[in-house]
Formats: C-alpha cells, structure tokens, sequence
C-alpha cells in the first residue's frame, strides 16, 4: 500500500511542480508583454509631446531667419532636437525629391527629367528615423 501512496504523492507532486513552472512560464511572459507595452506607451507619448513642439518649431525657424542675432540660438536648438531623437529632412535645394520625405505642393517643369528641390515651404522632421512630418517642398526636374 505504502508504494502506491508514494507512487500518487510522487504524481501530484509531478504535477504540481509542472502547474508551477508553467504559471512561473506565463508571469514571465506577462512581465515581457507588459515591459514592452510600457515602452511602446513611452514612446507614442514622447512622440505625441514631439508633434506639438513642431509649430513652434517652424515659428523659431522663421524667426532665426530674419534676426541675425538668433542665428546663435539655431545650433543649440538642432542639438536639443538630436537629443529628442527629432532631426530635420534634408531638402536643401538640388536634393532629390523622395515622396516619403518630402511633400510637394507646388512643381516647375524644367528640361531635365530627374525631380528635385526647389525650395523648402516648411521643415519636415525625422523621429527616431521615421517620418514625423515630411518638408513641404517646391520641386523642379532638372
């Protein structure tokens, strides 16, 4: 009798050593999820702070641009945004148009066949090396 009363607490203990690693096996991946979640969550609020900064961004820009004594203040603003993960699209004129970073809403026929910048209407930015906003761009073939 003494061998199958063992033979079962060796079962159950078989068992509920298995329901242990398996429940140890899901808190583990839960803790994963939820890591990753949090990050993910992290990063689209960062993301969402970034897109409200981008019209005061432009305003600044401007304003850099007629005040000779702001262009100080532009190469701090650039390492700032570098520290957010923010960068800005190249489009200096001469660049080739690339719809995924540039937007055009204005095009001017010259006599080449190769698209490329004209003129920059508005910074575009990058995020992380994503697309935030693309530059808003005049293009012209060339």
């Amino acid at each position: 009798m003494a061998g199958k009363k063992d033979d079962t607490n060796s079962a159950r203990i078989a068992e509920l050593t298995n329901d242990l690693q398996r429940t140890r096996a899901d808190f583990e991946n839960y803790r994963k999820q939820m890591d990753a979640r949090n990050a993910q969550t992290a990063t689209y609020a960062r993301l969402e702070i970034v897109k409200k900064f981008l019209p005061l961004l432009d305003d600044m820009a401007r304003a850099i641009a007629v005040t000779p004594d702001l262009k100080p203040l532009e190469k701090t603003l650039e390492k700032t945004l570098k520290d957010l993960g923010l960068t800005k699209i190249d489009a200096k004129p001469g660049t080739p148009f690339n719809p995924d970073l540039h937007d055009a809403v204005m095009m001017n026929d010259g006599e080449g066949d190769q698209e490329v910048v004209e003129e920059v209407l508005r910074d575009g930015y990058l995020y992380e090396g994503e697309t935030l906003r693309p530059a808003m761009v005049k293009v012209t073939t060339k």
